[in-house]
């Protein structure tokens, strides 16, 4: 038994060495691109955990809702009394719901002018832009436009990016990219969409 503490002491000094000098390594100091993409349940709530992450530290938060229409999420009812949040739905609903093109076209350019009013102003820290993929993958906005206007942020100011099927431009453009696998979910069981879990 004391051999096999010993090892392990042995590794976790070793694995503690490696990772002070990669702490040290990172020096810069800069807002980053976080895109959180996959199939999996959890996107926007990793997201949403960011925001209650920043808010805790003091932070001025942006949150613009894409393609999702409701308004009576627990996300947006927690979080929309807080006086740090500006919060923003700005869908029409799943495209399978409104099966309408033009008329998500004409949504997601409306509500990509009040991203980019967040985009452009240092009063926020963070700025999530959440199911943004699909407006990409769709085509429903220029895909070169909205990486310009993300890349053109104020220096300190980080982007949360959610939804399935990020583009490889996307991808290489962010500091950091999470995909998130749908192994198993209960609506495929027939289970309903929970309250304080899916809504």
């Amino acid at each position: 038994m004391l051999d096999k503490n010993n090892r392990h002491n042995q590794r976790m000094q070793k694995k503690k060495k490696q990772i002070d000098e990669s702490i040290e390594k990172a020096s810069k100091k800069k807002g980053v691109l976080l895109v959180l993409t996959g199939n999996g349940k959890g996107k926007s709530s990793s997201a949403f955990g960011m925001v209650a992450r920043a808010l805790g530290h003091g932070m001025k938060v942006g949150v613009c809702q894409f393609i999702k229409s409701r308004t009576d999420t627990g996300e947006e009812a927690f979080f929309n009394v807080h006086p740090n949040i500006n919060w923003h739905v700005l869908g029409d609903g799943f495209t399978w719901d409104t099966q309408n093109r033009q008329q998500d076209i004409d949504t997601s350019i409306k509500g990509w002018a009040i991203a980019v009013k967040m985009l452009q102003d240092p009063y926020y820290d963070l700025v999530v832009l959440d199911e943004m993929t699909y407006l990409l993958k769709y085509k429903y906005l220029d895909e070169s436009e909205v990486l310009e206007k993300i890349a053109d942020r104020p220096y300190m100011q980080h982007v949360v990016i959610t939804g399935r099927g990020a583009s490889k431009k996307l991808i290489d453009q962010a500091d950091t990219v999470a995909e998130i696998a749908d192994v198993k979910h209960a609506y495929r069981s027939g289970i309903q969409a929970q309250k304080g879990i899916d809504l």
